[in-house]
């Protein structure tokens, strides 16, 4: 029951914490800006994270590890593969749209750990998304997927900026 209660407080201080940082970046948000959207008072927050940089990275994370898991749901093989991926990251856009924002934040950030945590989420997407195109017998694998990631990056900014014309006409391509 304690364990389940803990969860419940990190999940609420992560949500909270994605809000509020994709809503006034990683240097205008405070952890008591977090604490007053989770509803709970600034030293609880630490309680969990032991500073904003944790917390940012945690939600950073989360962030890199649901777009991967979404991947894995994928099915289709080649050559749906890539249009899938694209359908299903456009999917997360819209309804995960603070993680989407975190990533743009997270590259602008320049403290190591958060650079870091960016680095390897962005590392194991390529690496699975590789994966799954060489499985599925896609030619030119890894030029399939630097273009795959090239479009979510521009993706991330036109969404991030609202600026849907950046891709506009790229649906299916």
């Amino acid at each position: 029951m304690a364990r389940a209660k803990k969860e419940e407080r990190i999940e609420e201080i992560l949500e909270a914490g994605l809000e509020v940082f994709a809503e006034r970046g990683y240097y205008n948000t405070t952890t008591a800006d977090i604490a007053e959207k989770a509803g709970i008072s600034q030293p609880y927050v630490f309680r969990f994270f032991k500073t904003k940089e944790d917390l940012f990275i945690a939600a950073l994370d989360r962030a890199f590890a649901r777009i991967l898991q979404a991947f894995k749901e994928v099915k289709e093989g080649s050559p749906q593969l890539v249009a899938k991926m694209i359908e299903t990251y456009e999917q997360l856009s819209i309804s995960h749209p603070n993680e989407i924002k975190l990533q743009v934040i997270g590259l602008s950030v320049p403290e190591q750990a958060i650079r870091q945590s960016s680095k390897q989420g962005l590392l194991q997407i390529r690496s699975y998304v590789l994966e799954r195109c060489q499985t599925a017998g896609l030619t030119h694998a890894e030029r399939e997927v630097t273009t795959f990631l090239a479009r979510g990056m521009l993706c991330n900014i036109a969404f991030f900026m609202d600026c849907p014309e950046l891709i506009a006409g790229q649906k299916g391509n």
